[in-house]
């Protein structure tokens, strides 16, 4: 015995030793995360039906960034002159700035806020298999994108057609997520703020928007089915810098605002108990955290359609890794969420270019294959 402390259990000292080697290890994981996803920026603005150097994609980018540094200093470029070669490739301005690398940052903020989204909401229920799409909100957004697409112009009539088609779409996906949430917060609350009854209601609401999304099936024509099919797969075709410029902003204040409330998540995974006991408002935190992740990821299911398994793979994947601590957990979710996404985006539009597959087809498969590796693995002992 020392000093009060049994002889088997580690002193002060070699306590604090041990914190700080967990803690290395964990910024030692999110720092390998974000040069691997560095390096699938490259790979991917390097890959496609025109192969593109990686040192014309160099030139480009470093071309771009001086000319933004000019545009907005003019002085500049007479004080840092910096001449560049011209790329062998002739079109590689046009390739990466404007195709490929909308693409790539809308599925990297995409990838972030589904990943810290689902964390959030796992989280907060206390429960691994929640997700945004447990809590009916992709099946909210496919409906608001069915009207859209099937009903949308004959509804509102020149307001509709006057937007766009894309933008219309955008709009309703975004606004029928967000209802979801709030009706299922709205019911949760009627009958007590609990996990389970939120985890029910969203199940209770997505059955009823899916019912929505058949019926628009049934009744639209072949030409506006087979737009809502291909929305409903999944898929970044839709990307520009204008929707990049609209998600990045949203995506970023969002996981911000969530990894500040990392240490309220882990005192409520204690139990409600244990977080009201240090003072922490456990229904104001739930709702809180659900409308913010909600808010990030409808908006990017919005221009992207239904992408599953990043906000239940990440979280995972990322608790084998790193533990339940959310002041880690969240950023290595989203780190390893855009990595996923823009690998597997990268893969649809590269593995039979120079067609295109829906990129929620490679991540059904890459999502289903992992949860049954989770269940082989687990298989006598528990899932978890």
């Amino acid at each position: 015995m020392t000093a009060g402390f049994p002889q088997d259990l580690p002193q002060p000292a070699g306590v604090l030793s041990l914190y700080h080697q967990s803690r290395a290890r964990r910024i030692a994981l999110l720092t390998g995360l974000a040069i691997a996803l560095v390096c699938a920026i490259v790979w991917a603005s390097c890959s496609g039906t025109v192969a593109i150097s990686p040192e014309d994609t160099l030139v480009v980018c470093i071309t771009a960034l001086r000319d933004a540094a000019y545009a907005v200093v003019p002085p500049l470029t007479a004080l840092v002159p910096v001449t560049l070669p011209d790329p062998a490739n002739p079109q590689a301005a046009l390739i990466v700035l404007g195709f490929r690398f909308p693409r790539i940052l809308l599925a990297v903020f995409t990838g972030i806020s589904l990943a810290v989204a689902g964390t959030v909401m796992q989280g907060l229920l206390r429960n691994p298999l929640v997700s945004p799409f447990t809590l009916g909100l992709s099946s909210a957004a496919s409906f608001g994108a069915a009207v859209a697409i099937v009903i949308g112009p004959a509804l509102l009539g020149t307001f509709a057609i006057g937007m766009g088609d894309d933008a219309f779409i955008i709009l309703m996906a975004f606004l029928s997520g967000w209802l979801s949430m709030l009706l299922v917060y709205s019911i949760a609350r009627s009958r007590g703020t609990s996990q389970s009854m939120l985890i029910l209601a969203g199940v209770v609401i997505g059955y009823i928007f899916q019912a929505g999304v058949l019926a628009m099936k049934y009744f639209s024509t072949s030409e506006r089915l087979r737009d809502l099919v291909v929305w409903l797969m999944g898929g970044m075709w839709g990307a520009s810098w204008g929707s990049v410029m609209i998600i990045a902003p949203i995506t970023l204040a969002c996981a911000c605002i969530l990894e500040l409330k990392a240490w309220d998540l882990n005192a409520l995974a204690s139990g409600d108990d244990v977080a009201k006991s240090l003072g922490i408002d456990t229904e104001r935190l739930r709702l809180y955290g659900l409308m913010t992740a909600t808010f990030a990821a409808s908006c990017c299911l919005a221009f992207t359609g239904i992408i599953g398994f990043i906000g239940l793979m990440s979280p995972h994947i990322c608790r084998m890794l790193i533990g339940n601590d959310h002041r880690y957990l969240i950023p290595c979710s989203a780190l390893l969420g855009a990595l996923i996404l823009l690998v597997s985006d990268t893969v649809a539009r590269t593995i039979l270019s120079p067609v295109e597959l829906p990129v929620g087809i490679i991540m059904y498969l890459v999502g289903g294959a992992f949860f049954l590796f989770l269940i082989l693995r687990g298989r006598g002992k528990g899932l978890y």
